[in-house]
C-alpha cells in the first residue's frame, strides 16, 4: 500500500485564520508521485470526476485505498474537533484546469471537511497555486498559498468564510478530493451529480468547459 505520511499530519497544528485548516507537505512522498502518475486515471477534460467512473492503475488504488482507511479519517477528526464516524466520504479526481477555474467560493452547506492531495511535478506556473482566503471578493488578500504538487495536502473545515481560489491556468493540474458531508442522501446525490456530469463531458468535451468553474 502507498504509504503517507501520517506522523506529519498529527504534528501538524491546526490553523484558524482566516479559518480552520492545515497543510502537509509531502504528505505523499515525493519518491512515489512518479510511479502514481503512471496509474493515475487518463483525464484530460477539466472538472471532478467520481471515482466510481474512471479507470485506474494499482497504485493510484492503493492511494485511494489508504486515504479511504480509518486512522487517516480520525486523525482529521480530531485535528478538528469534529466527529467523522458516521459521516459519509466521497471522492473525486481532477486531472486538469481550464483558466475559468479557481473562482472565490466557499465549498457548499452540505460539506463538512474538504481534503485536496496534489499530484503534480514541482509547479513551475504562476496560476494554479490555491490560496486560502481572508474574503469573498480579493483572491489577492489570503493567508496561505500551497502549491498543487508534490504530494502536499490541504485540509479545511468548510465555514462561511471558507473561501478559496487560484489564479487562472489551463493545463494538467492532477489532484485527489475528498469530502465528508452531512448525511447519505447528500453523498447519493453529489455521486449522482458528478457521475452525470462526467459522462456528459466525456461525450461532449466543450460542457466540461463551460461549467466548471471552482477547481481547487
Amino acid at each position: 500500500m502507498i504509504r503517507v505520511d501520517m506522523d506529519r499530519l498529527r504534528e501538524t497544528p491546526l490553523k484558524t485564520d482566516p479559518y480552520d485548516y492545515l497543510t502537509v507537505e509531502n504528505f505523499v512522498p515525493v519518491d512515489t508521485l512518479e510511479a502514481i502518475a503512471e496509474d493515475f486515471p487518463d483525464l484530460e477534460l477539466p472538472g471532478s470526476f467520481p471515482v466510481e467512473e474512471l479507470t485506474y492503475g494499482q497504485r493510484f488504488e492503493s492511494l485511494l485505498a489508504r486515504l479511504a482507511q480509518d486512522d487517516f479519517r480520525d486523525a482529521i477528526a480530531e485535528k478538528f474537533d469534529i466527529d467523522l464516524t458516521d459521516r459519509p466520504m466521497t471522492c473525486t479526481v481532477r486531472g486538469a484546469a481550464q483558466r475559468k477555474d479557481g473562482q472565490i467560493h466557499t465549498d457548499s452547506t452540505t460539506k463538512l471537511i474538504t481534503v485536496l492531495v496534489y499530484l503534480n511535478p514541482p509547479w513551475q506556473a504562476e496560476g494554479g497555486r490555491l490560496r486560502v482566503l481572508r474574503s469573498g471578493t480579493d483572491l489577492n488578500d489570503f493567508a496561505e498559498e500551497i502549491e498543487p504538487s508534490s504530494g502536499n495536502l490541504l485540509i479545511f473545515r468548510r465555514a462561511e468564510n471558507s473561501w478559496h481560489g487560484h489564479e487562472p491556468f489551463e493545463g494538467i493540474r492532477r489532484s485527489i478530493q475528498i469530502n465528508w458531508v452531512t448525511s447519505q442522501a447528500v453523498a447519493d446525490k453529489e455521486k449522482a451529480r458528478h457521475r452525470v456530469s462526467a459522462r456528459l463531458k466525456r461525450m461532449n468535451p466543450f460542457s466540461g468547459r463551460k461549467n466548471s468553474t471552482s477547481s481547487r
